[in-house]
């Protein structure tokens, strides 16, 4: 069926070349099907179409019978201008798609088309007016982004900005770092040097250091001592003048 349908396709020009196997053939067969269908389908459509013809042709002839028989009217015998409305009206009529010629029809119909015409150019306003919106939203979004763009930009210049100042502060922290290390090295060095060359433990820096802080803590222990102590500065040297001081206390009291 499938070879049948191609050759009938192609008639005298050869088959093109394909792949024959299951797939391929059960596709050509429902393309043929398709196929057939709408040939069906058309020649159905082109037997109305010839049908309708032939009737619009025999309704023709009968009005043109009546017409001619009954008021003696014929294309020959209307006047040039009367051929050129009658050619006019026919043509409005079917541009208006009216069912027949009779005011009331032509009437209906550009009152139908008016209304069209009204409701189209409402819409075409509604339109416009969502268009300029859209066209302002659009506007608006992108100076925004542009703003946005400027505002990023700035963001990263001061984030490079401040990435050197780190990295500048992280390499002047190594170099302090580094440095103090050395020092540090070297105030051991001299240390063992000095102690080498008999220097006594208690003059260096952590002894010295150490001493200071014991001395601080000493003075703190001493205060005590010294408020306690500046209550007997105003007592006698002696206990029998001691004993005179409390005797005349005791009379005064």
């Amino acid at each position: 069926q499938v070879t049948l349908w191609l050759k009938k396709i192609y008639g005298d020009v050869p088959i093109p070349e394909y792949e024959v196997n299951e797939r391929t053939v059960d596709i050509l067969h429902e393309v043929m099907e398709c196929n057939e269908e709408t040939d069906k389908d058309v020649k159905l459509l082109i037997e109305d179409m010839k049908d309708r013809a032939t009737k619009y042709e025999a309704e023709a002839e009968y009005w043109n019978d009546i017409l001619g028989e009954s008021l003696g009217l014929s294309e020959g015998s209307l006047s040039e201008e009367a051929s050129k409305d009658l050619t006019d009206l026919v043509e409005s009529a079917m541009e208006l798609e009216v069912e027949d010629t009779s005011l009331t029809s032509f009437y209906s119909a550009i009152n139908y088309m008016t209304s069209e015409l009204y409701k189209t150019k409402s819409k075409n306003e509604e339109m416009e007016l969502k268009l300029k919106t859209l066209t302002k939203k659009l506007t608006s979004a992108l100076m925004m982004e542009k703003q946005l763009e400027e505002d990023i930009k700035k963001i990263k210049e001061s984030q490079e900005a401040e990435q050197a100042k780190a990295e500048s502060r992280s390499k002047n922290l190594k170099f302090l770092e580094d440095k103090s290390k050395d020092l540090k090295i070297r105030i051991k060095d001299a240390e063992d040097e000095l102690v080498a060359r008999g220097l006594d433990q208690s003059l260096m820096h952590e002894a010295l250091v150490e001493s200071s802080e014991e001395l601080v803590a000493l003075q703190k222990e001493l205060e005590p001592l010294k408020k306690e102590l500046a209550s007997y500065y105003d007592l006698p040297p002696s206990i029998p003048l001691a004993q005179v001081k409390v005797e005349e206390a005791r009379r005064e009291l």
